[in-house]
């Protein structure tokens, strides 16, 4: 009967312990979140239920399993207590990485809410979303070398490698020298600002926004919803435009070849009227003049400010769009046209300056004008 009662105490007083230790914590937790509503800390800190619960019945099996009296805690003993061991040391490393992502998360929604600022919003959301991953790779590392360490032939080997160690130091550094680059230049990147998370950026010749930032890589989210992925070393090392940096207000410039007789005054009219009734401008500035001139054409160029990049091509295409409409329509003469004329001494051709069977041929001495 003792056989019995002695497996059924120990595991079930290590589930029933463990059972009320989480159900004790979630209370907890729940009554501190209503308490403190300002900060979503105890809400956040509930998801370690699982795994709290996990390392305490890792924790009380590994102390007490060979109390069971059974036959085969007593044969198995040895690989009882190390995989409760590998349990324990996983659990550990699971509740730490979940305990540090909710206070994480937890002062970045604090610092969010009360800051009006979105470029420091972004760059704060960018510092912590680095040192969350850093803390999550740091904790793995280390829990792998702890689970490791506890094969004694694994420790032998530890201790026969420390000679060498200075040898497997340098291969490694020379092996890792793109990765340990991309993770010393994803840290330069959160703590120099130099792009941050939502950041619009021109990269390669690509227009998009920041979307995600790791330890060695970027990703951009293009205009048309592809994602362009660019080891973050690419960012200290090659020049880039942010839309982002110092402000998001922009000045669009759209430009137009024209007639030498376009109406520029009447255009400036037109401009303004158009970007008075844009919801895309705002309101900051517009202007237009011209800036070159060729033997047929002169180059118009509008200027007009936008809130954003996003409105800024917004409104550049609404402008180019109604003011090439309202040419068409009042001004056809200003859209520019292409003179033909036939070349000096040109043949008339047979027949009298007729072709085709008789029929009269073209005046080749007469000038066409043909709109584009």
């Amino acid at each position: 009967m003792e056989d019995v009662l002695r497996p059924v105490v120990v595991i079930g007083g290590a589930l029933a312990v463990t059972l009320l230790v989480g159900w004790a914590a979630d209370r907890l937790l729940r009554r501190a979140d209503a308490l403190h509503p300002e900060t979503p800390l105890w809400d956040l800190l509930r998801r370690c239920r699982l795994p709290l619960q996990v390392t305490v019945c890792a924790a009380l099996l590994r102390g007490a399993h060979d109390k069971t009296g059974t036959r085969i805690a007593d044969d198995h003993a040895s690989g009882i207590a190390q995989v409760l061991t590998l349990v324990l040391i996983a659990s550990t490393a699971w509740l730490a990485t979940r305990v540090s992502s909710a206070v994480v998360e937890s002062t970045y929604a604090r610092y969010a809410a009360g800051q009006h600022d979105p470029a420091r919003v972004r760059r704060v959301r960018t510092q912590v979303t680095l040192i969350q991953r850093v803390v999550i790779a740091t904790v793995g590392v280390v829990a792998a070398a702890a689970m490791l360490l506890t094969f004694p032939t694994m420790r032998t080997v530890g201790t026969s490698m420390l000679a060498s160690a200075g040898i497997i130091g340098i291969v490694a550094g020379v092996a890792a020298q793109s990765t340990l680059g991309n993770l010393f230049a994803g840290l330069q990147i959160a703590f120099g600002d130099m792009v941050r998370i939502g950041d619009t950026v021109v990269v390669g010749g690509e227009w998009g926004t920041v979307e995600e930032i790791t330890l060695t890589f970027l990703s951009v989210r293009t205009w048309d919803e592809r994602r362009v992925t660019m080891p973050v070393s690419y960012f200290t090392a090659k020049p880039f435009e942010n839309w982002s940096r110092g402000g998001t207000q922009k000045t669009g410039s759209v430009f137009f070849h024209l007639d030498h007789s376009a109406p520029v005054d009447a255009m400036r009219a037109q401009l303004h009227e158009i970007v008075r009734t844009s919801p895309a401008w705002d309101g900051r500035a517009w202007d237009l003049a011209v800036t070159d001139t060729t033997p047929n054409t002169i180059e118009v160029r509008a200027l007009v400010t936008a809130r954003d990049a996003d409105n800024a091509w917004n409104v550049r295409c609404e402008v180019r769009e109604r003011m090439i409409a309202w040419l068409h329509r009042e001004h056809p003469y200003a859209l520019p046209r292409i003179a033909t004329a036939p070349a000096p001494g040109a043949d008339p051709g047979p027949d009298g300056g007729r072709s085709d069977g008789g029929r009269p041929a073209p005046d080749r001495r007469a000038a066409h004008a043909q709109a584009p």
